[in-house]
């Protein structure tokens, strides 16, 4: 039997845990997916995801964007 946590993929948050990770309102996460701003994210099933990889890289290109702002 193989291990599957012990792989590269990356793990999946909900949007609650998303939420969290961002100090967002679960709200605000719905309402940029639905304008197509926030971070990536996916369906499968009836569930919202998120890739903590693809959380991260949003955040650090929403950092970049601070910083050319300047």
């Amino acid at each position: 039997m193989t291990d599957h946590t012990a792989g590269n993929d990356p793990e999946l948050l909900t949007i609650t845990e998303a939420a969290d990770l961002l100090r967002a309102p679960v709200a605000t996460l719905r309402y940029w997916r639905h304008l197509g701003t926030g971070p990536r994210s996916f369906r499968l099933g009836r569930r919202v995801l998120y890739r903590t990889d693809d959380l991260h890289a949003w955040i650090a290109q929403q950092h970049a964007q601070a910083l050319d702002r300047r």
